[in-house]
């Protein structure tokens, strides 16, 4: 049975106009699911019980199980059960709000070095309707609302793109969860094609390209789609996003100690990105099964002192779920290796 939070409001007012109800049924329900968050079609007040019946027969309205849940001062990690699989999210508690880390993909074949998603292989992409799903279900499950959507654990989002657009369509409608398109991230390794039918979609989505190295010899050896689009053609592809959108991009750099984080490197760094509209997110490493480790405070502070000094917008990212598994995959890969 396929799940309502498949459906854009749009293909729910096609479906139901051709099973031969009315096209303003399908805001009757969207705004039943996502404003009253029904998790039953027949307490959906103001439609009909022939559209009860219709939908009860026709569209699941299950949020996932939480599998597993760790917790910390800063962030807390969630293992939803998927029924074939499991994926990650991570509710990050800030200021601003509450911030959600969504994941794209079941596994991930980008094979990043560093990154532990990528050690079990894709094995699908996730529907439009459980990374919805994963948004309500952690909203309904901690009696929260979620303030931002960061797409950018376990999973390329780019490589799942018809599924990232749908996805974008629901969660900012008005009618549907209703998010600020500002409030929502999109992060990519670099799928320069998509970057630019990204673009062209004109939305107020927020871009961020995971670089993590400044030359094309460490990027090659830490990311591999970078010998498929090197950096100059994802260094094109932001100025076209640039141009096209006038918003800015987010460069996120994870520093790995003795690899990508010396003076050089930033100095590297600082020479690509300057005149772009860009800022650099520096991000502590999560350390997981890698041999890769955390680049020192020392190198780490030497390293935003001189992109600052060089005029680029540099933060450091408040560290969070360092103790919880936080890096993308750790808890997934855990439960599977529990299951051999």
């Amino acid at each position: 049975m396929r799940s309502i939070f498949d459906l854009t409001l749009e293909k729910l007012e096609e479906e139901l106009v051709n099973n031969g109800f009315k096209k303003f049924n399908a805001t009757q329900v969207f705004e039943g699911i996502y404003k009253q968050k029904h998790t039953s079609f027949l307490d959906i007040t103001n439609i009909s019980k022939e559209l009860k019946k219709y939908l009860t027969e026709n569209y699941s309205l299950e949020y996932l199980k939480v599998e597993e849940k760790l917790t910390s001062d800063t962030a807390d990690k969630y293992l939803l059960n998927l029924n074939d699989s499991f994926v990650e999210v991570v509710l990050m508690k800030q200021s601003y709000g509450n911030s959600l880390c969504i994941s794209s993909q079941v596994g991930c074949n980008m094979n990043c070095a560093f990154c532990e998603s990528g050690r079990l292989k894709k094995q699908r992409d996730l529907t439009t309707g459980e990374m919805i799903n994963e948004v309500l279900t952690i909203e309904q499950y901690e009696n929260i609302r979620i303030d931002n959507v960061v797409i950018m654990g376990i999973g390329e989002p780019f490589d799942n793109f018809n599924n990232i657009k749908d996805f974008l369509n629901i969660i900012t409608c008005n009618k549907g969860i209703d998010l600020g398109s500002r409030r929502v991230t999109v992060s990519t390794c670099g799928l320069v094609p998509k970057i630019k039918e990204f673009a062209d979609l004109n939305t107020q989505v927020n871009l961020a390209i995971s670089l993590h190295a400044a030359d094309d010899e460490t990027r090659n050896k830490l990311m591999p789609i970078n010998k498929a689009y090197p950096i100059s053609e994802v260094l094109k592809a932001i100025d076209y996003y640039t141009k096209k959108t006038n918003r800015r991009v987010t460069i996120e750099y994870i520093l790995l100690d003795k690899i990508n984080d010396s003076k050089e490197d930033a100095i590297k760094l600082a020479n690509l990105l300057k005149g772009k509209l860009v800022y650099v997110n520096l991000i502590p490493y999560n350390s997981n099964s890698t041999d890769f480790k955390r680049s020192s405070k020392e190198r780490i502070e030497a390293f935003f002192d001189t992109l600052t000094k060089n005029g680029i917008n540099t933060q450091k990212r408040r560290e969070m779920g360092k103790n919880i598994k936080g890096a993308c995959g750790q808890l997934r890969a855990a439960k599977e290796k529990q299951g051999e």
